[in-house]
């Protein structure tokens, strides 16, 4: 077995990687699929975040539910595609059907638009529709992940899942402001809130089968065939490629660790005690953060190593924790922890699957990286519902202090676990090197 960039990749003097052929501005460009990947995900953030806006509040203000019950429910939402991650993955690299895998996700995230119209007011019909559209959430962000690294160069992962991650936030951003417009207009209407998400989401599957390449395409330039479909247990095998299994480790650890949004935000408001009315406008700071941080950032995991910004940015987490335990409040709390949490996000999410990429092998893109979004999405529900059982026992403000204390426990076994690794013959450890070991 083989890694996907060994084909491709040298080494400089100064260890950076480097791909044969081209020029240096061409090796640098942002690829057409990532663009293209990009505004699907655009689209349906759009979509998605014009329904999910308003529900923390919803659940805890309108339901009654308590933290634990709230913690239950998060996590759940969060964490019902680990399976699914993981069979997405597994089906699209069995076939070589990233497209297909990706897009069927994407229409079935689509179709749960209309189930919450016809929900109506049921909790389980919405709780139903719902799960409906984190199924296909799942089904696809593995698949979609590994076009992405298909279609770019190792040199430039950073850079490429900045690009896409951005333009995924602008979605992000723009989709509750689209929700509260049409609530204005209609007198809040919710159900044409639902119509148009179904519409928008309709126009993001249209919009991936006419702009994303498939399967032969030579834009994926990485898709060269290994020796046969792997089979599930060779994703499994991948735990045994020791730099891998060292990335899972440290992903899930930290994502144990790792408050859901909705808790942040719901203590935000706690701490400040502005109207409900305004709750559903907290995710826009960290996303208009995010947008703007998402690309800077990518280029410098890939300038100086890509665990580093990783790293620093479980420290802005922690460093949001701290801000919501101490003294400072108004203003200066408010734009301090949507600063510090977009940067959290900006610093991590692609730049962990760009840390992923080269140490996959041919053939198992997808499936590696559902494996670690898995590890990932199993450690946030444990987290959610961790730190809902201590708010509803001790209360919010020592349920805080333990998330904080745990956060800053792991942050050094987690840099311990993705520190660079000594080659044999004398070379300076390579960071984000892949090792390659036969499965």
């Amino acid at each position: 077995m083989y890694l996907a960039s060994s084909r491709e990749t040298g080494r400089r003097p100064d260890g950076t990687a480097a791909r044969s052929g081209g020029t240096p501005a061409a090796r640098s460009r942002v690829a057409g699929p990532v663009f293209a990947l990009g505004a699907v995900s655009l689209v349906t953030d759009i979509s998605s975040e014009m329904v999910t806006a308003v529900l923390p509040l919803y659940f805890v203000v309108g339901l009654g539910l308590n933290p634990l019950q709230f913690g239950f429910l998060d996590g759940l939402h969060n964490g019902v595609t680990a399976l699914v991650r993981l069979a997405g993955g597994h089906a699209a690299d069995r076939r070589q059907c990233h497209k297909l895998v990706a897009g069927g996700g994407y229409a079935l995230s689509a179709l749960s638009r209309l189930g919450l119209l016809l929900a109506g007011s049921s909790t389980g019909g919405i709780g139903a529709a719902l799960t409906a559209d984190r199924v296909g959430k799942g089904v696809r962000t593995a698949p979609r992940d590994a076009l992405i690294s298909l279609s770019s160069p190792p040199e430039a992962l950073g850079r490429s899942f900045g690009v896409h991650r951005a333009m995924d936030t602008t979605g992000a951003l723009l989709g509750p402001l689209a929700a509260f417009a049409l609530l204005w207009a209609t007198a809040e209407a919710y159900d044409a809130v639902f119509v148009v998400s179904f519409c928008v989401g309709l126009l993001g599957v249209l919009l991936f089968w006419a702009l994303v390449p498939g399967r032969g395409s030579p834009e994926l330039g990485r898709t060269a065939a290994g020796p046969g479909p792997p089979p599930l247990r060779a994703v499994l095998c991948l735990l045994g490629n020791r730099r891998f299994a060292r990335l899972l480790c440290a992903a899930s650890v930290l994502g144990a660790v790792t408050v859901g949004d909705a808790f942040v935000y719901l203590l935000l408001q706690r701490r400040l005690g502005f109207a409900t009315s305004w709750f559903p406008l907290l995710p826009l700071g960290t996303a208009a953060v995010f947008l703007l941080l998402a690309v800077p950032l990518g280029r410098l995991a890939d300038r100086t190593g890509r665990r580093i910004p990783y790293l620093y940015g479980h420290g802005a987490l922690l460093a949001v924790y701290l801000l919501l335990l101490g003294p400072v409040g108004g203003w200066p709390l408010l734009c301090g922890a949507l600063l510090l949490h977009g940067a959290f996000y900006a610093a991590t999410d692609g730049v962990l699957m760009a840390l992923a990429a080269p140490a996959l092998p041919v053939g198992q893109q997808a499936g590696g990286m559902a494996l670690l979004q898995t590890g990932q999405a199993l450690g946030r529900l444990l987290a959610a519902v961790g730190f809902g059982a201590a708010w509803t026992l001790w209360g919010a403000h020592t349920a805080l202090v333990l998330a904080s204390a745990h956060l800053a426990a792991v942050l050094v076994p987690a840099a311990l676990l993705l520190r660079p690794h000594a080659r044999t013959g004398g070379r300076a450890p390579v960071p984000d090197e892949p090792e390659e070991r036969p499965c």
